[in-house]
């Protein structure tokens, strides 16, 4: 399905899950993802939840023509979808990318989500991300999505993942050229990234229970970059899962299902 954001553009949006249920898990993807990053995890919700997933404007099947749009612009499409959905307090999951944009949706919402997950998150940049942004950024102008891909991987999995792929490497790469190949579209989506400030003094206007998921072996955002986030947020929770790269989505799906089940449980 499409909706149609107050721009113009078409997102993309589908439902999965218990359509009956009363509460909703909205899934935002991470950069070179799309709706299908989450295809390991929705089994373990299905039962009891109603579950949105989309693609940001410039991602998967959706628009990929026009500006570029900065973090509030991505969280405004996302309250608008669900607006228009009739969803009330979901509980918002964002990995990544999509996690700044779950960030923007609880500061510039902050009645609207029952509950913030942030899965390999941060919010303000150091001269190393900036140094690995940079690389990405020269990456995918000269080489396209390919070259991107071959700098971006080491990065955003850990040596375990490499050592043992639950998907293997190669076709993990062909699957993310099916979905997010416009090199065009994906500098259009690094830009807001680009071009985002520090972000951590808004964080402590996030009134809603808030819980950071890292990996350990997190080289893109290592683990300060989440605990800032973490000391930002008031009253949130920080969970560590060891050995385990940025990708939290692929990597250790089973242990961050655990980790946002027994957290909507406890809040």
């Amino acid at each position: 399905m499409f909706f149609k954001t107050s721009d113009g553009r078409n997102l993309y949006y589908e439902f999965q899950g218990n359509r009956n249920s009363q509460e909703t898990i909205v899934f935002l993807n991470g950069l070179t993802q799309s709706t299908l990053s989450w295809a390991f995890m929705i089994p373990f919700f299905e039962k009891n939840y109603n579950i949105l997933l989309l693609d940001f404007i410039f991602q998967g099947q959706s628009d990929k023509y026009g500006p570029y749009k900065n973090f509030d612009s991505h969280a405004r499409d996302v309250y608008d979808l669900c607006h228009k959905e009739n969803i009330q307090n979901p509980i918002i999951v964002g990995l990544s990318y999509g996690s700044l944009v779950a960030q923007h949706v609880a500061v510039n919402y902050p009645k609207f989500p029952r509950k913030l997950f942030l899965l390999s998150t941060f919010c303000k940049k150091t001269p190393y991300f900036e140094a690995i942004e940079l690389s990405w950024w020269r990456s995918l102008q000269t080489g396209g999505y390919d070259l991107l891909l071959d700098t971006m991987l080491p990065f955003v999995l850990s040596e375990e993942y490499f050592k043992n792929p639950f998907v293997p490497i190669e076709k993990l790469k062909n699957l993310r050229k099916e979905v997010n190949s416009n090199k065009e579209a994906l500098l259009k989506l690094m830009q807001a990234t680009k071009e985002r400030h520090d972000y951590c003094e808004s964080l402590r206007k996030i009134e809603v229970p808030s819980i950071i998921i890292h990996g350990e072996k997190d080289t893109l955002m290592p683990l300060s970059m989440a605990n800032e986030v973490h000391s930002m947020i008031p009253h949130s929770k920080f969970y560590v899962i060891p050995n385990t790269g940025h990708t939290l989505n692929l990597e250790n799906y089973v242990r961050v299902v655990e980790i946002i089940k027994k957290c909507i449980m406890d809040m």
